[in-house]
């Protein structure tokens, strides 16, 4: 049979840079992690690859704490990223205007700032008799002992925060191509606006929703920023543990085995999502 010719070659080649750039960093990366994970010894003695799975049950037994707090974290950070940036997505797209970009360099301009600063800003926010809660203390709101930091609610609403524009972007993106006409003839069918919306928008919708949970829950379950910053001994999560046992204990097997858990943590619950919200039925949604 004849070689494939030139033309049908070409699509290969313009995605091999793609492919080559995912093998040198990302593959190889993964497969060097791997097998550091299977590794005993220490740093003095230098560290050798045993194939110990022992790693892993380490990693289950001591940490499953932390990683399903940071599982619970991210999840909460996602649904409120989506309460919060699915509004402004919508309102920049059907009632931006003239404006859409400046409205969306508005919510892009905080995140020109590095992710410590803005964790450290939020700090002193939410700090005991800060602008916040300084003055719901002195009318009486609040109790004197009132405090947010070094709770879960702190460290959620920094990771919400933090990661709010990866939900705003895609949601916002997929809005933009909807065609207004189409929401005008389900108003011409006597569609109420929630009906409207309900039946005609949010379907639409769905695969931006789809894209930013995906960018942000992934991030939020292994941050470590935040719950540093906001968090409390009792807020640990595993992007912590992690940070700890690379830079501090120096015990880069555990470290490694506990990335490959909190890895297919990860890929259990996004597999889990896409099979609940039915990835065949986004993708015919955004074909249409």
């Amino acid at each position: 049979m004849p070689g494939p010719s030139g033309t049908s070659r070409a699509p290969y080649l313009l995605v091999l840079p793609g492919w080559i750039w995912l093998a040198i960093f990302f593959v190889l990366p993964i497969c060097g992690m791997l097998s550091v994970s299977l590794m005993t010894g220490n740093v003095i003695d230098g560290f050798g690859f045993t194939g110990a799975v022992g790693n892993y049950a380490e990693a289950l037994g001591g940490y499953w704490e932390q990683i399903l707090r940071s599982l619970l974290y991210g999840l909460c950070a996602t649904v409120l990223c989506i309460a919060v940036g699915y509004p402004m997505a919508y309102w920049i797209a059907f009632r931006g205007g003239a404006h859409k970009a400046t409205y969306l360099l508005l919510l892009l301009l905080p995140f020109f700032v590095a992710q410590v600063l803005r964790a450290i800003s939020w700090k002193f926010i939410l700090a005991d008799n800060g602008v916040v809660l300084g003055p719901l203390k002195a009318l009486g709101i609040l109790g004197p002992d009132a405090h947010v930091l070094s709770t879960a609610t702190a460290v959620v609403c920094g990771l919400a925060y933090n990661f709010l524009p990866f939900m705003v972007l895609p949601i916002y993106a997929v809005l933009e191509r909807v065609d207004h006409s189409v929401v005008e003839a389900a108003r011409d069918l006597f569609a109420s606006r929630t009906q409207a919306f309900l039946r005609v928008v949010l379907p639409l919708s769905l695969p931006g929703v789809f894209a930013g949970v995906l960018m942000v829950f992934v991030p939020t379950s292994s941050d470590y920023v935040n719950a540093a910053v906001l968090g409390g001994t009792h807020n640990t999560m595993i992007g912590n543990v992690i940070r700890t046992q690379y830079l501090v204990n120096n015990a880069y097997p555990t470290a490694a085995a506990i990335t490959f858990v909190l890895m297919a943590a990860l890929l259990l619950g996004i597999f889990g999502y896409a099979r609940a919200l039915g990835t065949e039925q986004v993708m015919e949604v955004q074909a249409r």
